[in-house]
């Protein structure tokens, strides 16, 4: 475990990283995940995939 004089070092290094930057560069920086992605992870994501994979596959099965 770092010793709290390594700990405060490195919080203090961040936060002046933070101020020193421009307020239009930390803007840029920032990505936004959908909502779904940020509470579910790739679970919602994985099974749209799977729906519209049955669907198609119903289709399919409908045409021959």
């Amino acid at each position: 475990m770092a010793s709290s004089d390594d700990l405060i070092k490195y919080i203090t290094e961040r936060l002046l990283h933070y101020m020193d930057t421009p307020k239009e560069v930390r803007k840029q920086q920032v990505k936004k995940e959908p909502w779904s992605v940020r509470w579910f992870g790739m679970i919602p994501f994985s099974v749209s995939l799977w729906r519209e994979e049955i669907g198609t596959k119903k289709r399919k099965g409908k045409k021959s």
